[in-house]
């Protein structure tokens, strides 16, 4: 098992690639990159991401969601092709970091009326956006998001019947948003979670680094060994959480400790 640290909890404070560089100068092992806008969808970019990355690995890429990957479901054809182009780029920057996964949120559940769940349709796109990931060696990493498709048990197992090569991201934070306790994702995606986000909460529920709240990460690594997981473990919180970027070091160390006497 792998700890680290995604760009994403350093998103408006550092650009990415000052962010990549940040985790690189402290000797943060493991990262997963936010790619958050379109500029930063090119092979182009990669090699600037590249060229800061220094001993960190790089884990695992997503993206600012709203932007193209609702469109990959799209039945307008333009806007379809046109996400698949952006997709294809994404996936550029990502392997030139060598990323081994892309994390992906999939369809935003922006409108109150209910969704028609076509599975079988959503599992045929699904499977060409994983395939498209193969081309760059990348494994799609589907993510339990509270305002997406999977913000629900069911959704994953459904999907997973239909497509091969699906792997999962648990973020309980999102699972914490969606009413849902994060031991239930962890029961549907099982052995295939390979990264997992986490943040904390404090007892008012107000999100905190890891170690400042009340998750009981003890029980949550304990969970993730008993179905075999050995992925990465990343922090992802929001930029309000912390006053200096150095306690993102520092939390990262509760982890670690935690850790270590699971795993």
């Amino acid at each position: 098992m792998q700890t680290g640290i995604s760009t994403a909890s350093l998103f408006v404070r550092y650009t990415t690639e000052d962010a990549l560089r940040y985790l690189a100068e402290n000797k943060i092992k493991t990262a997963e990159i936010f790619l958050s806008t379109y500029c930063e969808y090119s092979k182009e970019f990669g090699k600037i991401l590249k060229s800061v990355q220094g001993e960190t690995d790089v884990h695992s890429i997503h993206v600012l969601n709203t932007q193209f990957e609702p469109q990959l479901y799209s039945i307008g054809e333009r806007a379809n092709r046109d996400a698949f182009l952006m997709l294809d780029q994404a996936l550029q920057a990502g392997k030139e970091v060598g990323a081994k996964y892309y994390t992906f949120h999939g369809v935003a559940r922006l409108k109150k009326t209910p969704l028609n769940m076509d599975f079988e349709r959503i599992g045929r796109i699904t499977q060409k956006i994983i395939d498209k990931c193969k081309e760059y060696n990348i494994t799609l990493s589907y993510e339990n998001v509270h305002w997406a498709y999977y913000n629900y048990i069911g959704f994953f197992s459904e999907l997973k019947k239909r497509v091969s090569g699906l792997k999962g991201t648990l973020d309980i934070k999102q699972a914490r948003q969606s009413g849902i306790h994060y031991s239930e994702f962890i029961k549907e995606m099982n052995s295939d979670i390979v990264t997992v986000h986490i943040s904390d909460v404090d007892e008012n529920g107000k999100m905190c680094l890891p170690g400042r709240g009340v998750t009981d990460f003890n029980d949550l690594f304990s969970r993730l060994k008993d179905v075999g997981f050995d992925g990465a473990v990343l922090l992802e919180v929001y930029k309000n959480d912390y006053d200096n970027p150095s306690e993102l070091i520092t939390s990262l160390d509760f982890i670690n400790e935690v850790a270590d006497k699971v795993f």
